[in-house]
């Protein structure tokens, strides 16, 4: 069973509860979500933390996403407790500064990854902020089970890549009407807050904008989207 797991928490450092700042119809969160949900899974669950819980929950009722608490720091352990607790065998991972995440590249990736069963799969040369990552529920396990690095357990998927040995990792060029590396549309600090929200103000018809929507607006716009870190 394959599960949409959307982690996300309110004391962010750079840019504090970003996820609640508002876009058109909507806000950040919200967005997300509403663009995940064209994505069909069996599980569609917002991962958080105790403190945020809160004021996450009456948005996951609205876009009819789960919400399930685990650890603030520790998102390795999070996920493994929610993959348990939701009986799902495969993660699609989303997060939720990634109000503009693609239905269409996360429906093509997931297509891959169920004919080359790999443990992770993942898109490249998209703008950051626009994909997701496949992941077995096993491999995650795994990883939990064998570090304790602080940074890999807070970054999902960290070990896996830096243990190419222990896991199949596919990494794959996005469709080339998607393409366009070295830059993002995740939202980090108030300056790229500022760019979506005109970007949404520019785009938005009511349903989740699509990256060739998205890298064509980059390319009228380029010197007002932020580079990736």
């Amino acid at each position: 069973m394959t599960g949409i797991f959307l982690q996300v928490r309110l004391a962010s450092k750079r840019l504090y509860r970003k996820a609640l700042l508002p876009l058109v119809n909507g806000n950040v969160i919200q967005h997300a979500m509403r663009a995940l949900k064209e994505v069909p899974v069996s599980i569609y669950a917002l991962l958080t933390d105790k403190a945020s819980a809160p004021d996450l929950r009456q948005y996951a009722e609205k876009e009819g996403f789960a919400l399930f608490e685990g650890p603030e720091n520790d998102v390795l352990l999070r996920y493994c407790r929610a993959a348990e607790y939701y009986h799902v065998t495969r993660v699609i991972r989303a997060t939720g500064d990634n109000p503009l995440v693609s239905p269409a590249l996360a429906r093509e990736i997931i297509a891959i990854h169920e004919k080359e069963k790999p443990d992770l799969s993942h898109f490249v040369d998209m703008p950051l902020g626009t994909g997701i990552e496949v992941v077995e529920t096993e491999a995650l396990v795994k990883a939990e089970k064998e570090t304790n690095d602080p940074y890999e357990r807070e970054h999902l998927t960290t070990y896996l890549y830096r243990n190419s040995n222990k896991f199949n990792v596919l990494h794959i060029p996005c469709p080339a009407h998607y393409r366009f590396a070295n830059t993002q549309v995740s939202i980090d600090t108030r300056e790229d807050y500022e760019c979506i929200l005109e970007l949404y103000k520019e785009l938005y018809d009511g349903k989740p904008i699509e990256t060739d929507r998205v890298v064509d607006w980059i390319k009228r716009n380029g010197k007002r989207i932020t580079q990736s870190r």
